[in-house]
């Protein structure tokens, strides 16, 4: 797995500012994301099955991890935390908030537990040939993380095609603005969970944003999900 401490956080932070989302390049080696994804068959791992269609979701199935996470997911987990907090903070000081995160993981679990949020969030997802995701947001009770990240565990073009990972962005007085991106097996997208914070005319306002997947033309696709705030 790549140093995330030393990843180029400012050009993360420049893409964040500018757009909702950030690719960070080959983060999980190959061996990784095959580890990551044949998880996905350990029932004793997980707290809850989703099915997509059941709940109008999109078509396909995710599993949400139960405590304790798996190792490497909890890593993962805390140390891309802390340097998000730091740009979520400024965030909420752009849109005039009390809203302050504190720095470290351990702290904002803490913060959900006294909010009856105690179910943890990080999920694998699987989709099949038809499978899709439809435009939502991760927010699951009154405390919520303003970023979250998708690591994605197969390759587009190898172990499926389609399933491009879609972000809309609602632009004031005109039509939502969409992101259709591409990234490769290994890397992590990070975007905004809810909103991000654009300079208007009278300061900053709330662009809010939600993401999906396309459909999957072929094959199988894995992804896994970091969502820093437990669920109630």
């Amino acid at each position: 797995m790549k140093d995330i401490m030393n990843m180029d956080w400012g050009s993360i932070t420049n893409s964040l500012d500018s757009k909702g989302y950030a690719i960070i390049p080959n983060v999980l080696s190959a061996d990784e994301c095959y580890h990551l994804s044949g998880l996905y068959d350990d029932q004793y791992l997980f707290r809850n099955i989703i099915n997509m269609k059941r709940y109008r979701f999109g078509e396909g199935e995710y599993k949400y991890f139960s405590y304790p996470l798996p190792p490497t997911i909890q890593v993962i987990r805390e140390i891309l935390y802390s340097p998000l907090a730091a740009i979520a903070n400024e965030w909420m000081r752009k849109l005039d908030t009390d809203v302050e995160y504190p720095l470290s993981h351990h702290d904002l679990i803490r913060i959900c537990e006294q909010n009856s949020q105690t179910r943890p969030t990080p999920l694998i997802l699987r989709y099949e040939s038809g499978g899709f995701n439809t435009l939502h947001q991760d927010l699951y009770g009154e405390v919520y993380f303003p970023f979250q990240v998708v690591f994605v565990l197969s390759q587009e073009g190898r172990d499926h095609e389609g399933g491009e990972f879609v972000l809309t962005e609602q632009v004031p007085r005109a039509q939502s603005k969409i992101q259709v991106l591409h990234p490769n097996q290994g890397d992590a997208v990070i975007f905004t969970t809810n909103f991000r914070p654009v300079q208007g005319t009278k300061g900053y306002y709330k662009a809010k944003m939600k993401h999906g997947v396309s459909e999957i033309k072929k094959g199988i696709r894995y992804s896994l999900g970091i969502i820093f705030h437990d669920a109630a």
